[in-house]
C-alpha cells in the first residue's frame, strides 16, 4: 500500500527570497529521535530560540526528518548575510545553550554553534523557467 503524500503549505512574503538549505545526522537512537522531535514542537521549544531566528531575519524555517537524517529548508530575503546573521544567533540569549543541549541527540562536536553543524546541501536540479 502506498504512503500518502504529506504536503505543506509555503508562506508568501510578498518580497524576492532565496532558499538556503542545509542538512545534519542525528544519533542513530530512536528514544532519543523522538525526543529531539518533541523538543521542536511548538509546545516544548524555547520560546527565545525562534525570536532568535526571526531576529536576525530568517523569514521561515523548516526541518525535516527522515530515519537520522534532518534537512533544513531556510527562507530569506534576497542578499541575505547568512555568515553574518549566524554570529549574531549565536551570541543572542539561550542560543549557544540551546544547541549544546541539542548536541547530545546530533551527530556533532560538542561546543558547535548551529552554523558549524548544519552543512550546506548542493542543489542539483532545478524545475524553474
Amino acid at each position: 500500500m502506498d504512503t500518502p503524500i504529506k504536503r505543506y503549505p509555503a508562506k508568501e512574503h510578498h518580497q524576492p527570497v532565496e532558499r538556503i538549505c542545509r542538512t545534519l545526522e542525528l544519533r542513530d537512537d530512536p528514544e532519543l529521535i523522538a525526543e529531539y522531535r518533541r523538543r521542536h514542537s511548538q509546545a516544548a521549544i524555547w520560546p527565545e530560540i525562534p525570536a532568535g531566528i526571526r531576529e536576525v531575519g530568517i523569514l521561515e524555517m523548516e526541518i525535516y526528518l527522515l530515519g537520522t537524517r534532518l534537512f533544513m529548508i531556510v527562507e530569506v530575503p534576497v542578499g541575505f548575510d547568512w555568515d553574518m546573521a549566524m554570529e549574531r544567533l549565536a551570541s543572542l540569549p539561550r542560543q549557544q545553550e540551546w544547541e549544546d543541549y541539542m548536541a547530545i541527540f546530533q551527530l556533532v562536536k560538542p561546543g558547535s554553534t548551529a552554523a558549524e553543524k548544519w552543512q550546506p546541501m548542493e542543489r542539483i536540479f532545478h524545475l524553474y523557467d
